[in-house]
């Protein structure tokens, strides 16, 4: 973990404490617009439930109305079913520019009956490759799962249903480079990737079981809106902090690191810090941290 010099803290407090977090709404028609895909993005059940579909002429997207400077991001999803081959549906944070930031949910497609890939990354300053992929514990195309993004200034946690799956905690006094000073809107996308989705571009996208739909709810976002250039967490630094507000210091507790030990140990299938062949110069130095 980074030194919390390297954080500017008091600053970061200031701007925190006792702020106004978004509200919690699950409607679609007000936090989010569907930016592309010619109607095959779609709000339904009176924004209560969002959907992309992907079929052979084009994918779909949508983005946050928001962006945010930290906070935890919760949305649940329920991934296309059957034959899903090729497709993948992309659930991240992200800001602009050419050293964009950046904190990924990738859901890789498969073959009826085998395993979705989960594929979390992180990007810093326009620069990513540090992957790590999972199977899920359960069929994420049966039913809505609960996908989570916790991010403060001195850690980013991945989570499903409340089970932490990856830490990526602030390493900066080791040179490395955290997401901590651009605003990041919210990003979803379904798109046809089979050149290399599923099992490296060996399996293509089988067209006749288009289109390919999944499905969206419970969007909440507990965090710290940007807008004209501020936070709308800036407030009085000599107020109390307010307990809608663990999410900024908030860290793995020793029954979350032992369910954070238990899913690597079980379900992961790829982690940037084990490929040795990819980093013959030496492994990335946050790979060397507990």
């Amino acid at each position: 973990m980074g030194s919390t010099s390297s954080l500017n803290l008091p600053l970061l407090m200031s701007l925190v404490i006792g702020c106004p977090v978004a509200a919690s709404a699950s409607n679609f028609y007000q936090d989010f617009d569907i930016t592309w895909g010619d109607g095959r993005g779609k709000i339904v059940n009176n924004g209560e439930v969002l959907t992309l579909s992907l079929d052979k002429a084009s994918g779909s997207g949508f983005q946050s109305k928001n962006e945010y400077l930290f906070g935890k991001i919760d949305m649940q999803l329920k991934l296309v079913p059957g034959n899903s081959a090729g497709t993948v549906t992309a659930y991240y944070l992200s800001s602009k520019g050419s050293t964009w930031d950046e904190i990924d949910f990738e859901f890789l497609g498969n073959l009826s009956g085998d395993p979705y890939i989960l594929h979390a990354n992180v990007f810093s300053q326009g620069k990513g490759n540090r992957e790590q992929q999972f199977y899920l514990w359960f069929d994420p195309t049966a039913d809505f799962h609960t996908y989570s993004i916790l991010w403060n200034p001195q850690r980013i946690i991945f989570s499903v249903d409340g089970t932490p799956i990856r830490e990526f905690k602030n390493t900066e006094s080791l040179g490395v480079p955290f997401p901590k000073n651009q605003p990041m809107r919210i990003y979803s996308s379904s798109w046809n990737a089979d050149d290399w989705a599923t099992r490296g571009g060996l399996v293509k996208t089988d067209w006749t079981q288009a289109p390919f739909t999944a499905s969206y709810r419970n969007f909440n976002a507990d965090a710290c809106v940007w807008s004209n250039e501020a936070s709308s967490c800036k407030s009085n630094p000599l107020s109390s902090a307010s307990t809608n507000n663990a999410w900024f210091s908030q860290e793995l507790d020793s029954t979350s690191q032992q369910r954070l030990q238990w899913v690597p140990k079980n379900y992961m299938i790829y982690n940037y810090c084990t490929d040795a062949k990819r980093f013959p110069q030496g492994l990335p130095p946050e790979c060397n941290m507990s």
